[in-house]
């Protein structure tokens, strides 16, 4: 059994939105008991992550760490057309992933006491961000 399913996230700029439950909701909505959820996003400026959902401190780090490590504005980028943030944005969506897969048991998400499911807004306005599960089972 094959269930596709496609919803949007409006985001409010650079960080995280959590969407394990718009995840489990969909999975608990389909027959599928035991399978693999496939998390895809479409865009190049935007990416998904696994990651602790109990300490909000280890976001903050993340996205600290980040802006360290990839700046916006960095003079060696020539792709700047959307702003200072539009190469840096490309850019930490190519170290992060755009796609990841959870396994799916007694029809929920099989994740760790402290995993959720993150979209990670990587520019600094707001956008609508398109994500497409694929469960398999």
């Amino acid at each position: 059994m094959i269930v596709t399913h496609d919803f949007c996230i409006e985001t409010s700029g650079r960080g995280f939105t959590e969407i394990t439950q718009a995840v489990d909701s969909v999975i608990s909505d389909s027959d599928l008991t035991v399978g693999l959820c496939s998390v895809f996003v479409h865009h190049t400026s935007a990416s998904l992550l696994i990651c602790e959902n109990a300490d909000p401190a280890v976001l903050t780090d993340l996205e600290s760490y980040m802006q360290g490590l990839v700046v916006d504005g960095d003079p060696n980028f020539r792709h700047v057309a959307e702003g200072p943030d539009d190469m840096a944005a490309h850019i930490r969506s190519v170290l992060t992933q755009s796609e990841i897969s959870v396994p799916i048991r007694a029809g929920q998400l099989a994740t760790g006491t402290w995993q959720g499911i993150y979209l990670w807004e990587h520019r600094t306005r707001p956008h609508r961000r398109r994500i497409s599960l694929t469960l398999y089972g």
